[in-house]
């Protein structure tokens, strides 16, 4: 990944500063359950482990949140969200200067965030350093930025009335982040809501409990008021309970497809409560035959393999035009078996552990399937080492768009690289999915980009790129990958409810 960075023109958040060296066991100082502004134990008693990916070894014992648990915070975050309190009353420039300040303490904690990420994900410190906390934190200054520029219209109408518009908070916002990125989606929800003026109570996924819970205790720090952000620690259960309450207005999800099915039920089924879903992939990534090949091979490489695989809108099928293919798939291997794997602490280390024992037995699977099915494994295909969740980065070739792994989300290390013949054939097939997360093309033909892109149903298209993540750029998916839209000034519609007001007046100029 470090290769492919350094071609490219990072924006500002993407630092190459030189980075401390990482503190391998960083100080556990949150575990709890942070409601009011206090930390909590779980009403039941109960704790749950939080395993480091690396070793399979416990790092910490988290408290367990349940429906009780929930119903707690609930009630704060309404209580916070009643006419005249201070987070209701407080200047719409002041909600900015607050995630401005939560902001500047990450920045200031960025070493300590990277190295918590990297011991409770896997991920590596590199990557988390140079992209997953420097990015969080433009997240939230791009967020402070809009606070006070979320405004309504005055409207031109018939009759006597001066008619204008008001945009609202939504109200109590549920908030439920994924493992693969906890730091980054944390900020991708916080910063819209928070802007907006609404209340939180967020849900960290229990396998990466860690940096949130850190970062809750950074907000009360940056002098958010009480109750404004919650952080309920728990299982599928605990989300659950979320989705279920009738004081809940709006539930906000990143995850798999399978679990947003079922919070869309739960939504509609308790409060008709408003709903923004960031679900699964099956991206294509079309290789043209003009392409400069290396470029094109470590690109391809860097969408699929990014953090161990594991991305949403990884580009899972990669389409590579037949007169380059047998080239590419031979290139592709190399590069894959050049991948470093190992501790992710360690500064040369490329690729870490998968994030549990499940994901791993998930992804042998998916990969025996492959080989079952007639898919040619050129690379990879096993586990490595007898300790922690490691496998090797796996390169598949002559794929078939039947074939399972061309079909369903692997979300490891599996790259699939299938042929195409002409332009049309590609989009078919590219299209041929539940899925419209994300694609790319590669080519230096811009009449071809241009023809791809309008047929991809995608929800984000790059080109000669991948992976190119910013906050001023909306992010989401088509079909099953979701509903609604993340980052840019399109975050904002999801937590905003407009209002229109018209009043009677006695006389109307011009």
């Amino acid at each position: 990944m470090l290769r492919l960075l350094k071609k490219v023109r990072l924006s500002r958040y993407f630092s190459t500063a030189t980075r401390p060296e990482p503190e391998r066991n960083p100080a556990i100082l949150y575990t709890g359950i942070f409601i009011d502004n206090e930390w909590h134990r779980s009403k039941s008693g109960k704790t749950f482990p939080t395993i480091n990916p690396t070793t399979g070894e416990t790092i910490a014992e988290i408290q367990e949140g349940d429906d009780a648990d929930i119903d707690l915070a609930v009630n704060a975050a309404n209580k916070a969200f009643k006419l005249g309190s201070p987070w209701r009353t407080m200047d719409a420039s002041q909600r900015g200067v607050l995630l401005n300040n939560l902001a500047s303490l990450m920045e200031r904690h960025r070493a300590y965030l990277a190295a918590l990420e990297t011991l409770d994900n896997g991920k590596p410190y590199s990557d988390a350093y140079e992209f997953d906390v420097p990015s969080s934190i433009a997240t939230l200054r791009y967020y402070a930025g809009w606070a006070d520029k979320n405004h309504g219209q005055v409207i031109p109408i018939d009759g006597k009335y001066l008619a204008y518009t008001r945009h609202e908070p939504v109200g109590v916002c549920g908030q439920i982040i994924p493992w693969n990125f906890p730091i980054l989606m944390m900020a991708w929800k916080l910063g819209p809501a928070l802007a907006t003026g609404n209340v939180i109570v967020l849900k960290p996924a229990e396998q990466t409990s860690l940096t949130a819970l850190y970062i809750a205790q950074l907000c009360k720090d940056a002098g958010f008021p009480p109750g404004v952000i919650n952080v309920v620690p728990g299982f599928g259960k605990t989300g659950a309970a979320l989705v279920a309450h009738n004081l809940v207005d709006k539930i906000a999800f990143t995850g798999s497809t399978e679990v947003g099915k079922l919070i869309k039920q739960g939504a509609a089924m308790s409060n008709l409560k408003r709903t923004t879903l960031e679900l699964g992939g099956k991206s294509p990534n079309i290789i043209l035959s003009d392409v400069n090949l290396d470029q094109a091979v470590e690109a391809a490489h860097f969408g699929l393999f990014y953090n161990m695989g594991q991305c949403c809108c990884a580009g899972s099928r990669t389409f590579v035009e037949d007169s380059i293919y047998d080239e590419f798939v031979e290139r592709s291997a190399a590069r894959a078996k050049s991948r470093v794997v190992g501790n992710p602490f360690d500064s040369n280390v490329e690729q870490g552990p998968q994030i549990d024992e499940e994901q791993v037995n998930k992804i042998m699977s998916m990969i025996e399937s492959g080989k079952n099915e007639g898919a040619e494994l050129v690379s990879g295909g096993t586990r490595i080492g007898d300790k922690g969740y490691f496998v090797a980065p796996t390169v598949f070739a002559n794929v078939k768009d039947y074939m399972t792994i061309a079909k369903e989300e692997i979300f490891g290390p599996v790259q699939q690289i299938l042929k195409f013949s002409s332009l049309n054939e590609v989009i078919t097939r590219a299209n041929n999915t539940d899925y419209g997360l994300a694609a790319a093309v590669f080519t230096k033909d811009i009449d071809k980009a241009n023809y791809i892109i309008q047929g991809l149903r995608a929800g984000t298209v790059w080109v000669n790129a991948y992976n190119v993540l910013t906050p001023q750029v909306p992010f989401g998916g088509f079909k099953m990958s979701g509903h609604g839209r993340e980052l840019g000034q399109y975050g904002l519609e999801a937590y905003t409810e407009v209002k229109s007001v018209i009043v009677k007046v006695n006389q109307k100029n011009s």
